[in-house]
């Protein structure tokens, strides 16, 4: 991934009996990336999505 360390976040939307996921929208500014994982599997494997292409999504769910 990077050298940054991600700082997960989980929402507080997500309180649905663990079927999450996690970002980490600290490289967001910094690297252009927001890493997703599966909050069940913490060391499991990390998507990386653009920033961009990232925030669209959040846009779209909201609206």
């Amino acid at each position: 991934m990077t050298t940054a360390t991600p700082r997960w976040f989980t929402s507080s939307y997500s309180n649905n009996g663990g079927a999450c996921v996690e970002v980490a929208a600290n490289l967001a500014a910094s690297h252009g990336i927001v890493p997703i994982r599966d909050s069940k599997a913490p060391a499991g494997p990390v998507l990386t999505v653009p920033a961009g292409a990232f925030a669209a999504f959040v846009a779209a769910v909201k609206g």
